[in-house]
């Protein structure tokens, strides 16, 4: 690891002005019914009205965005990208390619969700089965690319995927009240790291806190140990956070930005999706809702406190609403 982050405000702020607007400006809003259930005032960060009902779109966009405008520049048509994804990264770069003109490969694990896997062929990718889990996946996914001579997309390496997360943090900001507290997903560390450091340029009293699985550990475990941990396997029903093999650059992005990391296990995570779909209405996914299951297993965290958590997520098979909610 290094010893500075690459992301910086202005980096975000140009992000904000190149992004389809379909995923900026998402609803942020109090439950007073999930407030009494938490315990605590929690603001929600609703990511999932969008054209892939994820935030990945955000990021997706700018670097598709940025990756055709370096085509032109050169006079070279759209490029084809490949990426790996556990399904709503790669929904996010098959939309952007589709509209700007690209063309997407992504691999996902044959383990992979279902309905993530139609979506993302429905937006126009060429879809690649490979591996037992998204690592694995990815793998394959980076050997392919250069193979084949074309872009290698990875989520928490590139820059510009940071930059697009963090115009969340750029709406966060704008909340009346000031946050005491963020409780913000890790997986790849895009999200945290772009998030963290738009909240720590406009909300610098605001306290970020990183929420991963129990079941995938590592990125908590390299975050705290200051090093790349890797993990022998990632279990849990998070699968947009299940990281076995952290990213580097994310690590170093991630300076700065994180002030505590706390871990959720998985009937925590069933328990957040349970009053979020009873009390707001909302379907979110596991990795989506981690920041809610944090609220409920680290009650101290949000004592007290105005507290904010993006809703990263809501694609769900309907084997998986019937199961959870």
């Amino acid at each position: 690891m290094s010893t500075a982050s690459r992301v910086t405000l202005d980096g975000i702020r140009r992000a904000q002005r190149a992004i389809d607007p379909a995923f900026l400006d998402s609803p942020q809003l109090e439950s007073a019914p999930l407030n009494d259930a938490l315990g605590a005032r929690v603001v929600l960060k609703v990511e999932t009205l969008n054209p892939v009902r994820s935030f990945k779109g955000r990021g997706a966009d700018w670097f598709v965005a940025s990756l055709v405008a370096e085509a032109a520049a050169r006079g070279a048509p759209p490029p084809r990208v490949v990426c790996a994804s556990a399904g709503n990264f790669g929904q996010g770069i098959a939309d952007a390619a589709r509209r700007r003109g690209a063309r997407a490969t992504v691999y996902a694990a044959h383990t992979a969700n279902t309905l993530k896997i139609a979506r993302m062929r429905a937006l126009g990718a060429e879809v690649r089965l490979a591996g037992d889990d998204f690592d694995a996946a990815k793998d394959a996914a980076r050997a392919a690319a250069a193979e084949e001579g074309v872009p290698f997309v990875e989520d928490g390496r590139e820059l510009a995927v940071t930059e697009g997360a963090g115009t969340m943090g750029l709406e966060l900001a704008r909340w009346p009240a000031p946050l005491d507290v963020a409780l913000v997903p890790l997986g790849n560390g895009a999200l945290l790291a772009g998030v963290g450091h738009a909240l720590r340029a406009l909300s610098p009293g605001t306290r970020l806190v990183a929420v991963c699985a129990a079941g995938a550990p590592s990125m908590a475990r390299s975050l705290r140990e200051g090093r790349v941990v890797r993990t022998e396997r990632a279990a849990t029903i998070a699968d947009g956070i299940a990281v076995r093999v952290p990213v580097p650059e994310a690590l170093d992005d991630l300076r700065g930005a994180v002030d505590e990391v706390v871990l959720v296990d998985d009937d925590a995570i069933r328990e957040a999706m349970r009053l979020v779909h009873r009390h707001v209405g909302l379907v979110v996914e596991p990795a989506g809702v981690v920041g809610v299951a944090a609220a409920l297993a680290h009650p101290a965290l949000v004592r007290g406190a105005l507290a904010a958590t993006p809703l990263c997520g809501g694609n769900l098979t309907p084997e998986q609403m019937r199961d959870w909610l």
